[in-house]
């Protein structure tokens, strides 16, 4: 009969069981089981390539384990697209040694055996490389030696913008190559979630790391063409035996409510990326900025109701409205108005400034309520930071009730924000100036910011803003006045680089619906029912203490605010309040 040790070597997913329950962590799920399955028997050069949050990382780590659980003699390299993150994975090995009974026994017993969160040692013959590297993919990694190589996550937003940086990434991974050892078994392993279309794992792919793909869903048949015959053989054989598309492939790691939220929450392109590994966007999802996803309606300069509800419905569809959108994308109507009308929570002016020439200064005056941000107004200027244009939009703010002025300060290095002030001080406004420097390119930095948003239906256009938009520039060429209009500019950008001759409008609002970022967390139903809530206890107070007058406001209909101003009169009247 073979030893328990014997099995745990020759079966790397008995391992990973017997290490979670260490870990008083759940069994490992169908992808994690599928993964580690892939870890042990894939080929010399691999990459893995599964939805965010499956556990990618600590699985490669109990590999690692494995790895030396089964010959100490080996020599392994942790690479991570940041220093610090390829060191944690080194501590959280370390942890395990000490932690787990059954692995305690690698701990070295000499004192000069190398022991840091850099690089450790393991029970084993002295040698010029430690059994654990862990080191920065930007790092040293010449003159280093490892039987197995680790590389998690190394593309992340920070290196992967730019053509020239994923050129530069990928030249990296090239040098990592010649670090590998000359041996039969020795191995290279890539893991990660692609963070744009143009991926570094799909020029890896290429190159003959064969990838092993798992999406968050099952791809729609439509769709199966784009992984190019990548998806895991799970995957493959769970499609051949009629699973759904669409349905949710490891519910024990997210299900399907949870899927869709993220979804809203990320917008469709972020998700067909991040959580369906999915590079190829077909022109529908290349550009994620669609006119359908907006609410458009008059929109009040001082109040709005507590919802404002989307429906689809071809009746909808506002006929009377120029698009300029993609063929087949409309503006649509809101199907119904809900709650209350009442005051917005707040009203800002989003400034994006330019100099003089063919780029314009944008103004957007954006208002929230309930996490819906309602665009009352949009406003350009050729004249650059003119006085003229400065005033001007300084009236729109008095117009609109503004409190903070959004200023982005890439331009002008802050000389705009300073002249907004000395005119506030003139003209005596009482108005914040809060001034942003964007350090994120600006396709992703637009699309990020409006995508979900849109998606979720949160942003209420007015229709005068649509119909000065599409009237601007009048005596420009035809071709030439497309390029400034902030709808088509909306519905023609992606994450290509210099995707949109002309983003000033687009950019200007991207920066207003940024700001209210944190508001778009707010749940309207969470919301009203804090609100009815707060009736209901003012009600019982009101009852306790004047049953009669209570009486006569609630046949009269008041509401919170209604109430409360009554109860604020001095004096009583005999005669009851509805006569």
């Amino acid at each position: 009969m073979k030893s328990v040790v014997t099995v745990l070597q020759e079966d790397f997913k008995l391992f990973l069981q017997a290490l979670w329950e260490q870990l008083d962590l759940p069994s490992p799920t169908r992808a994690q089981y599928a993964i580690a399955d892939y870890l042990q028997n894939g080929p010399k050069r691999l990459q893995i390539q599964a939805f965010r949050g499956v556990g990618k990382s600590w699985i490669t780590g109990a590999f690692v384990l494995w790895t030396l659980f089964k010959d100490p003699e080996k020599k392994i390299m942790i690479i991570s697209a940041s220093k610090e993150r390829a060191d944690n994975m080194s501590i959280f090995l370390q942890k395990l040694i000490i932690e787990t009974p059954w692995l305690n026994h690698l701990r070295p017993k000499s004192d000069e055996a190398r022991w840091s969160r850099i690089s450790f040692d393991v029970l084993c013959s002295p040698h010029q490389a430690p059994s654990v590297k862990s080191v920065g993919i930007t790092g040293q990694l010449t003159g280093s030696r490892a039987d197995l190589m680790v590389l998690d996550d190394i593309e992340v937003p920070g290196n992967s913008m730019t053509e020239l940086m994923r050129e530069k990434l990928l030249q990296l991974c090239t040098e990592a190559e010649s670090i590998l050892t000359p041996k039969a078994d020795s191995r290279i392993c890539y893991l990660g979630t692609p963070q744009t279309t143009f991926t570094v794992y799909r020029k890896l792919a290429e190159r003959n790391y064969r990838p092993f793909v798992w999406p968050s869903r099952y791809p729609r048949k439509n769709k199966l063409s784009q992984y190019e015959g990548l998806l895991a053989p799970q995957i493959v054989e769970d499609l051949e035996n009629a699973a759904e598309e669409w349905d949710v492939t490891d519910p024990d790691r997210f299900d399907n409510d949870d899927l869709i939220e993220r979804e809203a929450a990320m917008g469709r392109s972020n998700f067909m990326l991040q959580f369906q590994l999915d590079t190829s966007l077909s022109d529908a999802e290349k550009f994620p900025l669609k006119m359908a996803d907006l609410v458009v309606t008059s929109v009040n300069p001082e109040s709005a109701p507590d919802q404002v509800v989307w429906c689809s419905d071809p009746q909808n569809v506002i006929k009377d409205l120029p698009t300029v959108g993609l063929p087949g994308d409309y503006f649509y109507s809101p199907m119904q108005l809900q709650g209350e009308w009442t005051g917005f929570s707040e009203s800002i002016c989003s400034v994006d400034p330019s100099g003089r020439g063919t780029d314009e200064t944008a103004a957007a005056f954006i208002s929230q309520k309930n996490g819906y941000l309602y665009l009352h107004e949009m406003r350009a200027y050729r004249d650059g930071y003119s006085d003229r244009t400065l005033l001007d939009i300084l009236r729109g703010c008095k117009k609109f009730g503004v409190t903070k002025l959004v200023i982005e300060t890439n331009f002008g290095d802050g000389i705009v924000g300073e002249l907004f002030k000395k005119h506030l001080q003139n003209t005596k406004q009482a108005i914040d100036v809060e001034e942003i420097r964007a350090n994120v390119r600006k396709e992703d930095r637009i699309i990020d910011s409006l995508e979900p948003v849109l998606n979720q239906h949160r942003l209420i256009v007015n229709r005068s803003v649509i119909e000065w938009d599409y009237k601007s520039n009048s005596d420009e060429a035809p071709e030439l006045r497309l390029m400034y209009m902030l709808f088509y500019q909306m519905s023609r950008m992606c994450r290509e680089k210099g995707a949109v001759k002309h983003d000033d409008r687009l950019d200007c609002l991207a920066q207003g619906v940024k700001y209210f970022t944190d508001a778009m967390s707010i749940s309207v139903n969470e919301t009203l029912r804090m609100k009815k809530q707060e009736e209901w206890q003012d009600l019982m107070e009101a009852w306790a203490d004047d049953p009669q007058q209570t009486a006569n406001h609630m046949v009269l209909g008041f509401d919170l605010d209604q109430r409360r101003k009554a109860r604020q009169q001095k004096g009583k009247s005999s005669v009851p309040t509805w006569v």
